[in-house]
């Protein structure tokens, strides 16, 4: 059987995939990337991704070295600021607010915030435009051998030889189960639900994170929808409650959401379906095997909080390509392999048990423990030395 040869195969099409083809492709290398399902960029349809990703600075960054972010840009809604607010007293009211303003610690943003339907859209796009990146739909990933110096991949009916695979197939990741990699789970009993909605009040390019039980509420800027401010909003609670505001005709849930909001925005307004998934915190035992690196939700997976998700995602990647290009006649060899893992592990363990502290002190039901989240958002925000340095470590 004939085999196709190839630099790079990525297994798995999302966004964290398409970002990783892109850079390594833009960096000269020749890239397979394959996803089992077909790219969805309308976000009517039923399967669209209506979730959003806030981009901090770094990951930015590594847009722009794989070439996607000039095209990203002009749909991009920048965030100036991230404000803290505390509604966890006897009342569904603000009893106290946190800004963390870009402008302290950068003379750019903090962030600039995209559709993820619209991501997966120009991802594509710019892909198709790539003469280094194939990329495959509608076939898996269904075998990894790896070799000393190559590694054999069998995708559908074909197979391609290549120096190096990248598993950026999600928290289920086929490619880390074939390897052996284990991993760790943090169950919440948590779900997220997330959606787009418009508002009376001008966002002013605010991400606002509001804190009462459950799981944080938090609104993120958006383009105008049909003349009228909007944010993309990702609301999570205990998974019964998750699912009965999912379940709800639109008339019920606009009023759960107003109260739930605290009138922030002034009146609030579903426009768009839906979604909802549970919320986990997830990390692997290593991020590397023979002639296979792991990225993204593969390596790791947080609750949508302060952005981290996906910017991991791109700090992973923007990790790979810098040790490949610093030796890319080494790519993919243990040298190549345990640098990754060196550089990025720490990192990535650190940011782990961050989200997941937040989450929890997020989720706080008693009283007394909701004072005690009140006095620490306080303090943070009031001793200005350690308020910058936590900005600076949550850009990355």
């Amino acid at each position: 059987m004939r085999r196709n040869t190839t630099d790079i195969v990525v297994s798995g099409g999302g966004i964290a995939g398409m970002a990783a083809a892109a850079a390594f492709g833009g960096a000269g290398f020749h890239v397979v990337c394959v996803e089992p399902h077909q790219p969805i960029s309308d976000p009517k349809d039923a399967h669209a991704d209506l979730r959003s990703t806030a981009f901090l600075q770094p990951a930015r960054h590594t847009l722009q070295r794989a070439g996607l972010w000039d095209q990203l840009a002009p749909f991009a809604t920048p965030m100036k600021t991230m404000r803290l607010a505390d509604a966890g007293g006897e009342t569904n009211t603000l009893r106290a607010i946190a800004d963390f303003e870009a402008s302290e610690i950068s003379d750019d943003f903090f962030a600039w915030n995209l559709p993820n339907w619209l991501l997966r859209r120009e991802m594509h796009a710019h892909l198709e435009r790539l003469e280094t990146v194939e990329f495959i739909t509608g076939q898996r990933t269904r075998r990894l051998t790896a070799r000393s110096d190559h590694a054999l991949v069998q995708i559908g009916e074909q197979h391609y030889k290549c120096q190096l695979v990248i598993a950026a197939d999600g928290r289920e990741s086929p490619l880390r189960k074939m390897a052996g990699i284990g991993v760790k789970t943090w169950r919440y009993g948590q779900k997220a639900l997330a959606f787009a909605a418009t508002h009376d009040a001008p966002h002013d390019n605010i991400s606002t994170e509001i804190h009462r039980s459950g799981g944080p509420f938090t609104l993120v800027p958006l383009p105008d929808h049909q003349g009228r401010p909007c944010s993309a909003v990702i609301w999570m609670e205990t998974a019964a409650k998750a699912s009965d505001l999912w379940a709800m005709d639109t008339a019920d849930f606009n009023k759960a959401l107003n109260i739930r909001a605290c009138q922030v925005l002034g009146e609030m307004h579903l426009v768009s379906r839906r979604n909802i998934w549970p919320i986990i915190s997830q990390k692997a035992d290593h991020l590397t095997s023979a002639r296979l690196a792991l990225v993204a939700e593969a390596a790791h997976v947080v609750p949508p909080i302060g952005a981290q998700g996906l910017n991991m995602s791109l700090a992973d990647i923007d990790c790979l390509l810098n040790l490949a290009q610093e030796n890319p006649d080494a790519l993919g060899t243990p040298q190549h392999l345990d640098a990754y893992e060196k550089a990025r592990a720490q990192d990535i363990a650190m940011r782990v048990r961050g989200v997941d502290a937040l989450n929890r002190a997020a989720m706080f039901q008693s009283p007394t423990l909701r004072d005690l989240r009140l006095q620490g958002l306080k303090s943070l925000h009031g001793f200005a030395p350690l308020r910058k340095s936590i900005m600076r470590k949550g850009l990355g």
